[in-house]
């Protein structure tokens, strides 16, 4: 397993994570379809990763309403793993409780939020503490000071962003700069070959600054499995049956899934391997979050490590997986080709 730092921090985290959104399954609504992995399962699963050398742990309050974090947190103890050699990363901003305030990014709810997320790991500490979205209600700069001083109680070591807009990633991080403030030192987005939009401004936003990228669904929700096909559009397994998300571009997706299965079949490898293998070799990548519902799942998407893929083999997939041209950014490369910088 190889291991990179989290943006400008000395912090080395494997290069894949593991995400644990199918831990629990409670609650109901989307989680029931997303897995009900339990405690046994989880320990079995948990056991694979720490032993595979991933000490990236990715989960979220919300998951199945808390019920991932306990789950985690348990198979820890169960375990006798090394807390000190395990990073791991949770979130706050989804809903969690009735109540008007259990609810986004305002301070009263990302102080609450820690503790109750604390409890259920039974954690004193959270290594890496995400926004999980954006709150249109909340001000941005009393999330990013409430950040900054949950950080300085020492319940959360870094922070970092989910699915924000690149002109709001930019202007919190002007704020903390302005202040003196702890920083966002990674970013969690959805990247995968049948969704390459972050390539427009969140990576060129990274490079810039400096922050760590951290794809989710690098399999699209199950679609570049190999289990779908033109021929095929169900799976019969697999949470997209039932949960189509994230949104993409179906028949696009099976010609990148053509492409996918020939080179697969020259490595004598699934689709899914050639797909995350893709994911980890882009510009920017620092650890790439894959999920598992069960151990032979598991095992398969952590063999995509050891895949090299060639230089005609990525042409081949980034033809046919490339993104529109879009304003401004045909614009830019137009204006720029006498000033591109080697």
């Amino acid at each position: 397993m190889k291991y990179n730092l989290l943006g400008n921090t000395g912090l080395l985290v494997s290069e894949i994570c593991f995400g644990t959104m199918t831990f629990g399954g409670g609650g109901g609504g989307i989680w029931s379809n997303i897995g009900k992995t339990q405690q046994d399962e989880v320990n079995s699963l948990m056991k694979t990763v720490v032993d595979a050398g991933i000490n990236f742990i990715d989960t979220a309050n919300v998951y199945s309403y808390g019920e991932s974090e306990t789950l985690l947190g348990q198979s820890i103890i169960d375990l006798g793993l090394n807390r000190n050699e395990l990073v791991i990363a949770t979130k706050v901003r989804g809903r969690m409780g009735p109540g008007v305030n259990n609810v986004g990014l305002t301070r009263f709810h990302i102080f609450q939020s820690v503790d109750e997320s604390l409890k259920r790991l039974q954690l004193d500490h959270i290594d890496v503490l995400y926004v999980h979205g954006v709150d249109l209600k909340t001000p941005i700069e009393e999330t990013v000071r409430a950040l900054n001083d949950i950080v300085l109680t020492g319940k959360v070591r870094y922070i970092a962003i989910c699915n924000w807009p690149a002109w709001m990633v930019m202007k919190a991080l002007g704020i903390d700069d302005k202040h003196g403030w702890n920083k966002f030192v990674g970013l969690q987005y959805f990247y995968s070959l049948a969704g390459r939009d972050i390539e427009r401004e969140i990576v060129p936003l990274a490079t810039d600054q400096n922050l760590a990228i951290m794809p989710w669904s690098p399999l699209a929700g199950g679609f570049l499995s190999g289990k779908y096909t033109r021929e095929k559009d169900k799976a019969g397994d697999s949470r997209r049956d039932v949960f189509d998300f994230p949104p993409i571009n179906k028949e696009k997706t099976y010609d990148i899934i053509d492409v996918l299965a020939g080179i697969s079949k020259q490595h004598k490898v699934s689709v899914a391997q050639v797909a995350l293998a893709w994911v980890r070799l882009q510009k920017g990548i620092t650890s790439t979050i894959i999920g598992a519902k069960n151990i032979d799942q598991l095992h398969d998407n952590l063999k995509s490590v050891d895949i090299q893929l060639s230089a005609d083999e990525l042409q081949k997939i980034d033809e046919v997986s490339a993104l529109n041209k879009e304003y401004p950014g045909w614009m830019v490369e137009r204006q720029s080709a006498d000033r591109v910088v080697k």
